[in-house]
């Protein structure tokens, strides 16, 4: 691949008897924002570390650019971190906080002005210089932080869950500020985060981690519309997984199927089934309002639980809790069905039985 910002080879780490890392491959071109996602104690954080310096690997490579940095320190790496601590200096002005690094480094007082002031001007806070961080709110603080980290002028910006302080409502906002400044600026993000919205709405690739290893890697379409593995399926979004009796009965045969639950229509009972479609029938267990939509969690008579996800287009809270008990008809195009792999190595409990639990009930 040309223009490789971040390749890892056989990547390993391991604390005492627990390995933390167990052989991690992974290239990231020159320009992408790519997130590492998965749950805590995944690695991804630690494979994070590693990448920046903070942690010596077991066994392995990592190279920046080309170059061999295994075994640099760093601040011998073309890196720079942005934790989810944002510890900037409360006495400093922001130009000051900006600039911190700069005058370290004994650049000339109006070189790392001028730098610090771009800095700030390329996360919309050029007019914000003379404040100080008391003066600001958490987006804001956050996106002094990017800029403190952005003046360096790295290769490769590493973020280690920055926006796992903010509320939701802020968070979704700088999730769209962060991929704006990184096609702005095209310095290669890394971005660690267990958050799966957040992962699919900003990366250009994503690899899904799970015990010490990658699961899978590829755009956010390819993680959520194919997963690789049932603990893919699950972890990204949630996930139906047909597999066994109630696969055979459905589908047509016993191997496992992952359909999600925003292509599953909810009709009558009576309701006649479609070409090219598969259909189930069941009671609805559960019906939770979200507002815009209805997520309705439907026992099977073929067996387990099926998870569909209706938009409010006419319907209100009253007009869907009525529907609690009341005999449904499950009904999706086959080609919304996509075979999983099984893969005994990543045995996740969550997808034993007939059909996986919902993961936002679990």
């Amino acid at each position: 691949m040309e223009g490789m910002a971040v390749r890892l080879q056989n990547l390993r780490k391991s604390f005492g008897r627990t390995e933390a890392v167990a052989g991690v491959d992974l290239e990231i071109a020159d320009g992408e924002f790519f997130s590492m996602l998965g749950p805590s104690g995944s690695g991804k954080t630690t494979v994070l570390r590693m990448i920046a310096g903070f942690e010596a690997p077991t066994g392995g490579t990592i190279e920046l650019g080309g170059a061999d940095v295994t075994r640099r320190a760093p601040f011998e790496r073309d890196v720079h971190t942005v934790f989810q601590d944002y510890a900037l200096f409360p006495h400093m002005t922001l130009e000051q906080n900006v600039a911190y690094s700069l005058k370290v480094r004994k650049v000339p007082k109006a070189e790392r002005l001028a730098r610090a002031r771009e800095a700030l001007a390329s996360v919309r806070l050029e007019d914000f210089g003379t404040r100080r961080p008391a003066q600001l709110s958490g987006g804001q603080r956050q996106r002094v932080a990017l800029a403190r980290a952005l003046v360096g002028r790295p290769k490769v910006l590493l973020l280690d869950e920055p926006l796992g302080a903010l509320d939701l409502k802020l968070r979704e906002q700088m999730q769209v500020e962060l991929k704006a400044i990184q096609r702005d600026t095209g310095i290669t993000f890394v971005f660690v985060t267990h958050d799966q919205e957040e992962a699919l709405t900003m990366s250009d690739r994503i690899a899904v981690f799970n015990k010490g290893r990658i699961e899978q890697v590829g755009t956010p379409a390819q993680i959520y519309e194919r997963p690789a593995t049932p603990f893919v399926a699950g972890f990204v979004g949630t996930s139906n997984l047909l597999t066994g009796d109630a696969a055979e009965q459905v589908v047509g045969d016993r191997a496992t199927y992952s359909v999600r639950p925003e292509k599953i229509h909810v009709l009558k009972e009576s309701a006649a089934a479609e070409p090219e479609h598969d259909s189930a029938t069941g009671t609805v267990a559960e019906v939770v309002y979200l507002g815009g939509a209805t997520r309705f969690l439907v026992d099977l008579d073929a067996g387990g639980r099926l998870t569909a996800l209706q938009q409010n287009l006419e319907t209100s809270s009253e007009d869907v809790a009525a529907l609690r008990g009341s005999r449904v008809r499950l009904q999706w195009h086959r080609r919304h069905n996509f075979p999983v792999p099984h893969d005994p190595s990543t045995h996740d409990p969550s997808t034993e039985g007939p059909l996986a639990k919902d993961p936002a009930h679990t």
